[in-house]
């Protein structure tokens, strides 16, 4: 993580700063800047990357992976009714 200290602040104060922030939202700081102007401090900050994973509704079920499924619930995915559009619908919406 990359902290920036444009000002009179103390190693201390950034700290704290970090650790309100990823407190607050849950979230591990990639930069801050932070610039202080007398009493005043303005913070800019930017999150590291969330990796997204991909969830899907299958066979009622919101799934990740069906990397744990059994037999039975992996057959019923493999043989249900797939839809999609082909490009013909696709123009008409």
């Amino acid at each position: 993580m990359f902290v920036n200290i444009t000002g009179n602040a103390d190693p201390k104060e950034a700290q704290a700063y970090v650790d309100y922030l990823e407190e607050k939202y849950g979230r591990k700081l990639e930069s801050l800047d932070i610039q202080i102007d007398g009493e005043y401090a303005d913070l800019s900050y930017q999150f590291a990357h969330v990796p997204f994973e991909r969830i899907r509704r299958i066979t009622g079920y919101l799934v990740g992976t069906m990397d744990n499924w059994n037999d039975a619930k992996t057959a019923e995915e493999r043989d249900r009714v797939k839809h999609s559009l082909d490009e013909g619908q696709m123009e008409q919406l």
